[in-house]
Parts: C-alpha cells; sequence; structure tokens
C-alpha cells in the first residue's frame, strides 16, 4: 500500500474513535467540576476533563480587585454558607474559591504586593509594613552613615491624626539613597519590581485604587511612580477609625464612594470625568478591626462570628453588593473579573489561646548578648530580627532559644533554615538575619486589649479567602494549594496582557490561577 493512502486510512480511524467517546450528560458535567482537591497540579491536570469549565464567551475589559483584610478562607466559607443570598455567595456561583490560598506573610504591605506584583519578599524585596535596609541611610542623616529603619506605615505621614495625613508622606521622614544623590526613599522607590497597575497603564489602560495609608498606595505607583491614576488614600490612623466598628465602617465607605464614582466613569471625588478603570480597587478594613477589637472576634475556635464580626460581614457583603448593582446597571458585570482576597488573616480565632507579651520579649534577649546589637525589630504574631553585627547571629539564636518557652516561641529561623524561605541576609541587604515565630495566641506587643493580631507564618495568619468571579465559570471551590500571589499574572491574562510583563512573575515563576475560563 501507498503512503498516502495510509495516512488518509489513519485519519479515518481516529475520527472514528473520537466520535465514539460517550459524552457525558449535563448532570455529570456540574457534579464532576463541583470540587477540586487533592496533590499541588491536580488542578491544572483536571481542568481539561469536560465540564471543568467553559471558555468565556465575553471579553474580559476590566477588573475589580477588593482586599478584605482579615478575611480567612474559612470566615468566607462560613459566611456564604450562613447567607446563601449574599453577594458573596452569588458572586461564588459565578467564579471559582481557593480554599487553600495562602499569603506568603501575613502582613498589609507584603499581602498587598503579593496580589499586585506577582511576588514574595524574595523579588519584591518588601518584608513588612517596617523593616531595614543595611545600604540605605537614616533620615535626615545626610547619607553619613548606613544602615535605614524603613517605616512604609501611617508614621511616615506628615500628619497621622489626619485624615488627608496632614498632606501626605512626609520626605523628611524617609530613608535616603546614597546612590541616587541621597534623595528619599518613597514605598514605589523602595519595590524592586514593577506592578500589574504599570503594566496596565502602559497598555494604554486607566487605573484606581483607595487603600487605608498613603503609603500603601503609592507602592501601587511601582518604580515607574506613574501606576496608579485615581489614587485615594485617606488615612485610618485617623482618631477613632480603628476603636469601634462605626469608625471603620465610616472610613471604609469613602472607599466605596470612591468605587461606585469609578465605576460611573468619574474620579473618586465623583467631579471629573476620567472613564471607567481598566484595573481598580480598594481595601476593606472593618472586618479586621473588628477581628481584634475585645468583645468581638469569634464565639469559638470553630470560627463562630461573634455578632460585631458577623454585622461587620454583613456590612462589607452589602457594600460589594452596591458596586455589583452599579456594575449591572451599566452593563460591565459581564465584561469585568471581580477578585476578592485579603492580605492577611488574623490569629488567635480561639480567643482562649491569646496570650499577651511585651514587644520587648524578643529584642530584649537580643540586647543580652550585646547592648546595641539590634539594628531593629519587627514585632508582632511574628518577630524579624536585624543585627547590626551579622557575625552574632548564632550567639544570638543560642541565647533565644534558652528561653525559647518563657517567649512563647514555637520555632527560629537562621542560617540555612532562613535561607530555605528568604535570600542569604549576607547577600541581600534587606533580608532579616533572624526570623521567629511564635507559637499560636502569642502576639508580641504593647499592653492592649486586642483579642488577636497578624503578620507571622501559621495558618490562621495567612490562609486567605480567594474569590475569582469571571462569567463562565460555574461555582466550583479548588482545595488544591495556591498563592496570592497567582493573583497578579491572573488579572493581566484576564485582561488580555502578557503575565509576563510583571518582573516578579518572570523571577519567581508564578503561574497563573488553574481553572479559569480564560480566552
Amino acid at each position: 500500500m501507498k503512503k498516502p493512502q495510509i495516512a488518509v486510512m489513519l485519519v479515518l480511524v481516529c475520527c472514528v474513535i473520537a466520535t465514539a467517546q460517550p459524552k457525558l450528560s449535563k448532570k455529570s458535567r456540574s457534579s464532576s467540576a463541583k470540587s477540586v482537591a487533592g496533590k499541588p497540579g491536580a488542578a491544572k491536570q483536571d481542568a481539561a476533563k469536560p465540564g471543568a469549565t467553559e471558555k468565556s464567551t465575553a471579553k474580559i475589559k476590566h477588573a475589580l480587585l477588593i482586599s478584605i483584610d482579615g478575611l480567612h478562607a474559612l470566615d468566607l466559607a462560613t459566611y456564604i454558607a450562613n447567607r446563601p443570598d449574599s453577594t458573596l455567595a452569588q458572586l461564588s456561583k459565578r467564579g471559582i474559591i481557593y480554599s487553600n490560598a495562602s499569603t506568603p506573610i501575613a502582613d498589609s504591605t507584603p499581602g498587598l504586593l503579593a496580589l499586585v506584583t506577582g511576588g514574595t519578599p524574595n523579588s519584591t524585596g518588601v518584608y513588612y509594613s517596617d523593616g531595614y535596609d543595611r545600604t540605605l541611610s537614616p533620615p535626615r542623616s545626610g547619607c553619613a552613615t548606613r544602615g535605614a529603619v524603613i517605616t512604609f506605615d501611617e508614621t511616615a505621614d506628615k500628619d497621622p491624626d489626619a485624615e488627608d495625613a496632614g498632606g501626605g508622606m512626609d520626605p523628611e521622614k524617609m530613608a535616603l539613597d546614597p546612590q541616587r544623590n541621597c534623595s528619599p526613599v518613597f514605598p514605589h522607590n523602595f519595590l524592586r519590581v514593577n506592578t500589574i497597575f504599570e503594566v496596565v497603564k502602559k497598555s494604554g489602560g486607566k487605573t484606581a485604587w483607595s487603600d487605608q495609608h498613603p503609603t500603601f498606595g503609592d507602592f501601587l505607583l511601582g518604580p515607574s511612580g506613574t501606576g496608579v491614576d485615581d489614587l485615594y488614600t485617606p488615612e485610618a490612623h485617623a482618631p477613632g477609625v480603628k476603636k469601634g466598628i462605626a469608625g471603620a465602617e465610616k472610613h471604609d465607605a469613602l472607599k466605596v464612594q470612591a468605587v461606585l464614582n469609578q465605576i460611573k466613569g468619574l474620579d473618586h471625588t465623583g467631579a471629573r470625568q476620567i472613564g471607567v478603570p481598566k484595573l481598580f480597587g480598594m481595601t476593606f478594613i472593618t472586618v479586621s478591626v473588628v477581628q481584634k477589637l475585645a468583645g468581638n472576634g469569634y464565639l469559638d475556635g470553630s470560627g463562630t462570628p461573634s455578632p460585631g464580626l458577623q454585622g461587620a460581614m454583613d456590612w462589607t457583603d452589602n457594600a460589594i453588593g452596591q458596586m455589583v448593582k452599579e456594575l449591572k446597571d451599566r452593563d460591565l458585570f459581564d465584561s469585568t473579573l471581580i477578585v476578592i482576597s485579603a492580605k492577611h488573616g488574623q490569629s488567635p480565632i480561639d480567643q482562649t489561646k491569646r496570650k499577651l507579651m511585651d514587644e520587648g520579649t524578643v529584642p530584649d534577649i537580643v540586647e543580652g548578648v550585646q547592648k546595641g546589637l539590634l539594628a531593629h525589630s519587627t514585632v508582632d504574631t511574628v518577630a524579624f530580627l536585624w543585627l547590626k553585627d551579622q557575625s552574632k547571629t548564632a550567639e544570638v539564636v543560642k541565647a533565644i532559644e534558652a528561653k525559647q518557652v518563657e517567649a512563647g516561641i514555637q520555632e527560629i529561623y537562621s542560617g540555612e533554615s532562613l535561607k530555605l524561605k528568604f535570600p542569604d541576609p549576607q547577600q541581600d541587604p534587606r533580608a532579616p538575619d533572624i526570623i521567629v515565630q511564635p507559637i499560636l495566641g502569642v502576639m508580641y506587643s504593647e499592653p492592649s486589649t486586642k483579642v488577636a493580631e497578624h503578620g507571622g507564618f501559621l495558618d490562621q495568619d495567612t490562609n486567605v479567602s480567594l474569590l475569582v468571579s469571571i462569567p463562565g465559570a460555574q461555582g466550583q471551590t479548588v482545595k488544591t494549594p495556591v498563592a496570592t500571589t497567582q493573583v497578579a499574572p491572573t488579572i493581566l491574562k484576564a485582561l488580555g496582557l502578557d503575565p509576563n510583563s510583571l518582573q516578579s512573575v518572570q523571577i519567581e515563576h508564578t503561574e497563573v490561577l488553574p481553572w479559569l475560563p480564560l480566552q
């Protein structure tokens, strides 16, 4: 037989086999797609199965990113179960819940940067809202010395107690860069990689964001300093905002109105027509505030919300509902990707485990080894330590180990164990020399009535909510481990942009979230 005849017969055989495959019923397809579990990679493999998801026929033109600070994966699951008619429940029916999602470090700054850069501190160079850089110089030093504490929270404001921050960030409070003519280092200068806002803006799209501190918003500008067209950052440290539920809701309401104005094509003030942003979003703080407030938080270790926390969840859900309604009213809902996640969780959920310890507990051990040895410490439900003399690291670790029980310490990372997670502090000027993880419930703090905090690597701090609502998704829950860093490349992919435009994606090989019906 001639070769062309063989080829024709093979094609005919393949066609017969293909048409003979059994077709799944609609019921079979939906039941096979409701939940995905198992080892990493299972979701990607199963996504190819019939009925997993359907490719979206709608072109995604906008992305709305929302962080509900403090919202655990458990909180989202509990809320949807208890409020099946809620906005979050409705979005989940047109979406995928990633119930095993983790943030790299449970602090607002690295948590936010994970969502918008696709990177961990390994590429962003940002470990916490405050930290240390061995190559920079202290504020007002004229660059005469090296080694500077970096503080990118409300303390960087001209007036931390004013809603407008007294006019924004204070250059006099910024560390100085000897390599840039001793100029002040703002958050966007400090960030080592670009953001999704920069990528979207470079593509010609409008961008907008609302957050709780000017410093947080400034990070999103990215190294270019131009990533966000419409930035709104009312200061959450203003009196009363974090002292009660009403104050937190009032603060969040300002940002909600900003988003509603932006959906209408206006700027955050509602005064100027700028067009609907291609990428926009905000941070909610109310849930996080109520999780910490004495008399609120959770009723038990199973995560049953107190009446106050349930109310905070309801308020937040209603606010998101206003955004969804506005999107629908303007025929934007079916062309908008909505991502709801959290920068961090909160611990302990079980308040009987709460143990407040003096914020000097661990730093004092370091100073006991040698006075003046500690360059900087950051403490919450974790302790990051930077030493002036790094050759003393092993000696300090031994001193901490000797007081491990009384200091409530679960694990100490240094040397090789630290380098498994982060860069070598001998090579990277920002990497801490030692990281201390206390046991669940221990909070290193000044005297306080708060019942929870965040910062560490334990599950209750890092296992955050992640809901992606997109046309074509069919209400699955994916249990395969994913990271919040995967949100950034996913947003770009949905908008028709190249995820590899992000430097962190290139450095850390961050993947797009699995199972989504992306074009």
